[in-house]
């Protein structure tokens, strides 16, 4: 009996031993966006951000004891939940990573959440998957984001529209989860307060011809076109297809329209249309702007992917643990109030609070507040185009 006691003891050792061991090493994070798709020319700022806060991290040492963090990236497409969904299984299954920064667009983030996050217990921060949709989904409590939901972003974009005069649009959304979702939310919002939404109807993205919509949205008429699609693809087409026809000749941009591929591309016919994409002017966003020298931390999406990054790191050193099981309960903790304010630049006296068992209220690059499951508070950067750049109007 007495040798096995001495036995169950040393197995309970060794395995705590092997619970260290896993739980306290080295780090893989996934950072998987649409590298290649629609949104194709904001995505590497995106992933830059993320790294970003990894490398800073990794320059302090001090993450769980010492552990080393490694960005492993994979290509969302944006639009292919197929895959999206594939190449998420290989970052856990292959690449063996703790967490997922991502995705980007809502309906492969809703896919890989579904199939591969919520199977395999892992926790994911997206930096810009915005449908309303997200807000109930059934998680396990794996999913955050540091974007706030369209719900929010059509109550700003009406706010937009109306602050100039404009009480007549027409709107077109791209055929997906996104679209669909921030379309519904901004018609409601707009015709609450009073506007009056012409027509709303879907547009495909990759196609090489974009008359026909074009031709229903000018029959319909507006004083302006709102297009809720993607910057790379439908979403330019349509633009495009509406200055050539003179059907439009100012559009209202929301987050998946605003990048400067698209104002390069289009040239000064997009000057005077106008916009928003979550953004502030915090003390955190211009320490990010000093951090962010070798990309371009303007744009859209990048301060909330640093962001995203940086929650799940420190949420591993609340728990003491690289594992979401473990530390899926304390992002919401390390995100909010109360606790000692965090801002880009410093996650290492983050560490080391969390280290000393004293509480932090991660501001980061966007004032990040978490107000429920997968549901982030946010601010919007309401912009204008002007010769050729994309300038900031105010902030809300």
């Amino acid at each position: 009996m007495k040798k096995l006691m001495m036995a169950t003891a040393a197995t309970a050792l060794m395995t705590t031993g092997a619970f260290a061991d896993g739980h306290t090493g080295d780090v893989k994070i996934g950072i998987i966006l649409g590298f290649t798709g629609p949104l194709e020319s904001i995505t590497p700022a995106m992933g830059a951000g993320a790294e970003l806060a990894i490398a800073e991290v990794n320059a302090a040492g001090t993450l769980l004891d010492g552990a080393s963090v490694t960005g492993i990236r994979a290509d969302s497409t944006c639009i292919d939940a197929g895959a999206a969904q594939t190449a998420a299984e290989r970052l856990v299954t292959s690449d063996g990573v703790h967490a997922i920064m991502g995705a980007d667009c809502s309906g492969v983030t809703g896919a890989i959440l579904q199939n591969v996050a919520r199977p395999n217990g892992v926790v994911m921060i997206s930096p810009s998957a915005t449908s309303p949709g997200l807000s109930t989904a059934e998680d396990d409590g794996l999913f955050f984001r540091t974007a706030p939901s369209d719900a929010r972003q059509g109550v700003v974009m009406t706010e937009v529209i109306m602050d100039r005069g404009i009480k007549e649009v027409a709107l077109t959304y791209t055929n997906n989860d996104y679209g669909k979702g921030l379309a519904d939310s901004f018609q409601a919002a707009f015709e609450a307060a009073g506007g009056s939404v012409t027509i709303s109807t879907a547009h495909e993205d990759g196609k090489a011809d974009y008359a026909s919509e074009v031709a229903e949205l000018d029959a319909a008429g507006g004083e302006v076109l709102v297009v809720a699609g993607y910057t790379d693809q439908g979403g330019k087409g349509i633009i495009q297809s509406s200055l050539d026809t003179g059907a439009f000749d100012t559009f209202v941009l929301p987050d998946g329209m605003v990048g400067q591929q698209l104002v390069d591309d289009i040239g000064s016919a997009l000057t005077g249309s106008f916009g928003q994409f979550p953004g502030t002017d915090s003390a955190g966003a211009e320490m990010f702007l000093e951090l962010a020298t070798d990309f371009d931390g303007t744009g859209a999406f990048a301060p909330e992917s640093y962001d995203a990054a940086a929650l799940i790191m420190l949420a591993m050193e609340a728990a003491g643990s690289n594992q979401s099981a473990d530390f899926k309960d304390k992002v919401m903790d390390v995100a909010n109030a109360p606790g000692t304010e965090i801002f880009p630049g410093e996650l290492a006296k983050a560490i080391e609070l969390l280290k000393a068992g004293e509480d932090i209220d991660y501001v980061g690059a966007t004032a990040v507040e978490l107000i429920g499951p997968g549901e982030s508070a946010g601010n919007y950067r309401e912009i204008e185009i002007g010769d050729g750049t994309i300038d900031t109007v105010k902030f809300r």
